[in-house]
């Protein structure tokens, strides 16, 4: 069977509270638990499931967990410091960066032992990271962005492992309250991986020096299908997306114009007019975004967020609120999300 012929499962993932997700109310086969929560513990295999803990409540009652499922049995596994779970077709892999004062050079090595871990595995298809830093709007030991200190190590990995510009997958890198840095990542053995740009922004990887020593490395999105030649039904994993044109922030200072920059970005990213560079069409719109996740920086702006999001977003669409910092001290909102 050819790459092309070849069919795959796309993989699956849902909302629910801490004591469903540790009690065994997720059936099936977990890949992973991802937990929102009050601390930040490094991954681990409890129960038998892939699980980690990260530092984005302020209380027990805003935690909630993001359960990664899977129809094939799940393998566990330790590698030089990260914690994995794969079931033939997609690997789960987590890691954790304690505290310092500078991160170059621990998030390269981070990212190394996960990035081996993939080409170790064979899932050297990775298409979606997600990467929480405490504190990310601070100054390192040398008075660099915690946020810029981390790019750099993470551009540092990429290249050691050959990654261009056109495979990088798509990512979020959000604040959190505590822990240094935590991340996870998605990666495929053998499905079809499009990284997807929005014709309105400038992609991250290009960004001019002022924005730290070395861009954001990520894609917009990425667009996952079954097969090489599926144009039309599979999932598009939307990166981390804010109130930015260009490469500027726009609407310093006002919630409501950055909030809906940010919508009006996603809405463009996955509409058909933007997919058409890509073969993609899919006739998407905002009511097809789902597991959304909106980061919000100031507590007391989470009220009009939500009411603007829920107006956008479908009825029926999963949606969890974080107050937490963004990766630009001008920005006030990051949304991401799925298309499944």
């Amino acid at each position: 069977m050819t790459q092309e012929q070849q069919t795959v499962d796309l993989p699956r993932s849902v909302f629910t509270g801490l004591a469903e997700a540790r009690g065994g109310a997720v059936t099936g086969n977990v890949l992973g638990v991802i937990n929102y929560t009050t601390e930040c513990t490094g991954p681990r295999v409890e129960n038998g499931r892939l699980t980690l803990d990260l530092h984005m409540a302020a209380d027990a009652g805003e935690a909630f967990a993001e359960v990664w499922t899977t129809g094939r049995e799940v393998v566990t596994g330790e590698h030089h410091g990260v914690v994995y779970a794969h079931d033939g077709e997609y690997l789960l892999v987590a890691g954790r960066i304690a505290p310092a004062g500078r991160y170059t050079e621990d998030t390269r090595a981070a990212y190394v032992a996960a990035l081996d871990l993939m080409d170790t595995l064979g899932y050297k298809n990775c298409f979606r990271m997600w990467n929480f830093i405490n504190d990310i709007n601070a100054d390192n030991a040398d008075g660099l962005e915690v946020y810029r200190d981390f790019c750099k190590g993470r551009a540092e990995a990429f290249e050691l492992f050959h990654f261009g510009d056109s495979e990088v997958p798509s990512a979020t890198g959000i604040g959190s309250l505590g822990g240094g840095i935590a991340f996870y990542f998605l990666a495929s053995r053998s499905a079809a991986l499009t990284s997807v740009e929005n014709s309105k922004q400038m992609a991250a990887y290009h960004y001019p020096r002022q924005y730290g020593p070395r861009p954001p490395k990520f894609a917009r999105a990425t667009y996952l299908a079954t097969t090489h030649t599926d144009r039309r039904s599979g999932q598009i994993y939307v990166a981390g997306t804010a109130s930015i044109r260009g490469h500027e922030t726009l609407h310093a200072g006002d919630i409501e114009a950055q909030v809906k920059l940010s919508l009006d970005n996603i809405e463009h990213l996955i509409s058909d007019e933007n997919l058409a560079a890509y073969e993609i069409t899919q006739g998407n719109s905002l009511h097809n975004l789902d597991n959304i996740k909106v980061y919000v920086r100031h507590r007391s702006d989470i009220p009009a967020v939500r009411r603007m999001c829920e107006e956008r977003f479908s009825p029926n669409a999963h949606i969890q609120y974080l107050n937490v910092d963004v990766c630009r001290a001008d920005l006030l909102v990051e949304i991401e999300g799925i298309v499944a």
